[in-house]
């Protein structure tokens, strides 16, 4: 009987597993044990991982019966999610968000964003305060009310979304919980829609709901599906990234110094603290829906795929020197928001508050510093990486 080795958890907090850079020299495309007995293909490779998200033989419907989830019991795919289908269903839902999430429209949030981080930085400095949990404080908050202010969510409702987030994305609950946390979260924004049908403002809800529910466009429970992937994706995953690009800078001292006397180069440094941090370290999974031969291996239809995003990302063939954080490295082409069709329709508004919200956040504070060890950190429970708590101090 054929045996194959899990696949790698996470332990290091700014660097992926070793075994990936060992599977990449030596068996770049080969099979691991999830649960179950699925035993999916893993894609460590720059030029593969590529590959197979460009190539429409791979599917990215989570309805497949074999399809390769994070965790067994994983509940009917929603409507709306799009990022789980495939055209004409993916293009018809996705096309409506496009004009919400052009890089003019999101230059034209940087002013409402800098705001944000003004305000959060002054409200956690107040009274001479010189400590705090970064996360808690600004890492969290910052992309929060950012979405919100997209989307149209009221911010005043946050403790809510953010615990059904919490429930839908960990890998330590259970169907049951995720299921629960779903429809709650689902018969929330579904009454949102509803009521911005009648009542309109200035936001994409309510865009969505005048433009595409009341049209006949899309149904309300895609409207719901869209808005809860979006309100989702957009505060946890980025202030995940936000809090290990602030370790890594304090890690890395030298980057850090280059920033702080040259604030030019903090569009590049983004580039490669994405690069370099790769946060969806849970993979892009996909199924093939016939045989393919990828770099001379045969995937047979109905096979499951897992594209290691963090290993891709740290290629020497692709980025030399791979896991040197380098903030004059062109890191363009990384693989952090994927890649083809499915590509992160959020990734304008990640980049801007990350290059807003650390280069104010150093600017204001230049002698922050680090209260805990790295290694002391307790990670997220969630498939995206990232740490629960920074403790911080600045004087």
């Amino acid at each position: 009987m054929t045996t194959h080795p899990p696949l790698p958890t996470i332990r290091p907090l700014l660097d992926p597993a070793p075994e990936y850079a060992n599977w990449q020299s030596g068996e770049p495309i080969r099979r691991v044990a999830i649960w179950g007995d699925h035993t999916p293909w893993l894609i460590t490779r720059y030029e593969d991982a590529r590959t197979i998200l460009a190539d429409p033989r791979f599917s990215a419907d989570a309805n497949h019966p074999a399809f390769p989830h994070t965790r067994p019991g994983a509940p009917p795919q929603a409507p709306g999610l799009f990022h789980q289908m495939d055209p004409p269903d993916h293009t018809r839902l996705r096309r409506m968000l496009i004009p919400d999430f052009t890089f003019r429209r999101i230059e034209q949030l940087d002013g409402a964003i800098q705001r944000i981080c003004d305000d959060l930085l002054d409200a956690m400095t107040a009274g001479g305060a010189t400590e705090a949990d970064l996360v808690a404080s600004y890492a969290l908050p910052l992309p929060t009310l950012a979405i919100c202010e997209l989307l149209g969510v009221p911010y005043k409702d946050r403790g809510f979304f953010r615990a059904k987030s919490s429930a839908l994305t960990s890998v330590a609950g259970n169907p049951a919980e995720a299921m629960a946390a779903r429809m709650a979260l689902y018969g929330y924004l579904r009454a949102l829609v509803e009521r911005r049908v009648g009542d309109p403002a200035d936001d994409l809800v309510s865009r969505l709901a005048t433009e595409r529910v009341a049209t006949g466009e899309a149904t309300p429970e895609e409207a719901t599906g869209m808005i809860s992937l979006l309100l989702l994706a957009g505060h946890e995953t980025t202030a995940n990234m936000f809090s290990l690009a602030v370790v890594a800078l304090l890690e890395n001292r030298a980057q850090l110094d280059a920033l702080h006397a040259d604030d030019s180069l903090w569009p590049s440094a983004v580039e490669e603290l994405l690069r370099h941090l790769t946060v969806i370290h849970s993979g892009i999974r996909r199924i093939a829906t016939e045989d393919v031969e990828v770099s001379g291996v045969r995937i047979g239809a109905g096979e499951g795929v897992i594209v290691a995003l963090q290993a891709a990302n740290r290629d020497p063939s692709a980025y030399p020197d791979p896991d040197v954080l380098d903030a004059r490295r062109d890191a363009s082409g990384h693989l952090a928001f994927g890649h083809g069709l499915h590509q992160c329709i959020g990734q304008s508004l990640a980049r801007a508050e990350l290059r807003l919200g650390l280069s104010t956040l150093f600017r204001t504070l230049p002698t922050l510093r680090l209260t805990a060890s790295p290694d002391s950190l307790a990670l997220s429970t969630s498939t995206v990486h990232g740490v629960q708590t920074l403790p911080v101090a600045w004087r």
